[in-house]
């Protein structure tokens, strides 16, 4: 148990130090040259919003999918499940009709 306990404090530890050398993209600086001959400096550190937002449309339509999948697939299995007690049913009742109908008829 202390040897997996160990292993487990090791894993944490180096996924936390890996977490921390890993650096964000570093700001992309670009110079723009006007008409007039006067330069600007223009810096970028992230997605504009227009990014931000269809990666966030995108993480949410998978979302959607994975739920919709995971729906049909529990009423598929609730519908297999009704679908086999009815038969199941029905089997007993006409098993019992016709064991009556081969008492009467003895």
């Amino acid at each position: 148990m202390k040897k997996v306990t160990l292993l487990l404090a090791l894993c944490a530890f180096a996924t936390a130090s890996y977490a921390q050398d890993v650096t964000p993209a570093a700001p992309k600086t670009e110079v723009k040259t006007r008409d007039n001959g006067t330069q600007k400096v223009v810096t970028k550190t992230g997605k504009t919003n227009v990014g931000a937002a269809l990666d966030n449309t995108k993480d949410a339509a998978g979302n959607v999918a994975h739920k919709t999948g995971h729906a049909i697939k529990s009423g598929a299995k609730k519908t297999g499940h009704a679908v086999k007690r009815g038969a199941n049913k029905v089997s007993g009742k006409a098993k019992e009709g016709s064991a009556k109908l081969e008492d009467k008829t003895e």
